[in-house]
């Protein structure tokens, strides 16, 4: 199904899983600033824009998981849907260094049409979504710079950020992820909740059960990694969900 804030792919798969990728393109549609920010698009294709392999990575997985993905289809620039409409940084003026001019004096009626035209319609969908069955577990994919401007290199291959409020896959997950070799954070390279983010909205407040998962986006740039850590994750993903026995 495709909309023009969202699509969402293999509704018809039967697993629990629901996957989410919240950043998955840069698209800026034509009615916003005549479909440019006022950016560089060396700027555009960086991850101040969108989260770099997310879309691709989310794609593979949720293939091995044979479940439902759905993802948003606008910069996160525009306005970013994993924040809640309160947020001060629900629309970025600058970020890692960039000016955002199109951002700089933004009105309300702007930033409501914003919420009107894109935001609102995803999380409507994703509610719809994970709805479906009572049982859905929520698995957010996301991705991370090697090295923001300024700033000391990130280690870590993948980082799984989680809520104090509900870490029941969070904690095995990061073990079994490290038991396989692998670089993991626990809430790294930054910290995994904020009030009314997509994981608060469609996971921690109706008590589905949920990771949020950051991969490292040197590691999943082009297809060929995007499949080969589809890979890596999905068998332990099931593996940490079949043992935890929610």
């Amino acid at each position: 199904m495709t909309h023009p804030a969202y699509e969402i792919i293999g509704a018809e798969r039967p697993a629990r899983w629901l996957v989410t990728v919240d950043h998955a393109t840069n698209r800026v549609p034509d009615w916003v600033n005549g479909g440019a920010l006022g950016i560089a698009a060396a700027d555009m294709a960086r991850h101040i824009a969108w989260d770099v392999g997310a879309f691709g990575l989310g794609q593979a997985l949720a293939e091995r998981l044979d479940a439902a993905l759905i993802h948003s289809d606008f910069s996160r620039l525009v306005i970013d849907p994993n924040r809640g409409e309160d947020d001060p940084t629900l629309v970025m003026q600058l970020y890692d260094g960039t000016i955002i001019p199109a951002n700089r004096a933004i009105s309300d009626a702007t930033v409501e049409e914003r919420l009107a035209r894109l935001h609102r319609p995803y999380h409507a969908a994703l509610e719809d979504l994970a709805a479906r069955r009572p049982d859905t577990v929520v698995c957010a994919i996301h991705s991370f710079t090697p090295q923001l401007r300024g700033h000391a290199p990130r280690p870590w291959q993948v980082g799984v950020l989680s809520s104090h409020k509900d870490r029941r896959l969070a904690v095995p997950l990061i073990a079994a992820l490290a038991a396989e070799g692998i670089c993991v954070g626990d809430n790294e390279p930054y910290a995994g909740h904020l009030d009314g983010d997509s994981i608060d909205r469609h996971a921690l407040a109706p008590g589905r059960p949920n990771v949020l998962i950051e991969l490292r986006n040197d590691l999943i740039a082009g297809a060929e990694g995007q499949q080969a850590w589809a890979g890596r994750l999905a068998p332990v993903l099931s593996r940490v969900l079949a043992e935890s026995g929610l």
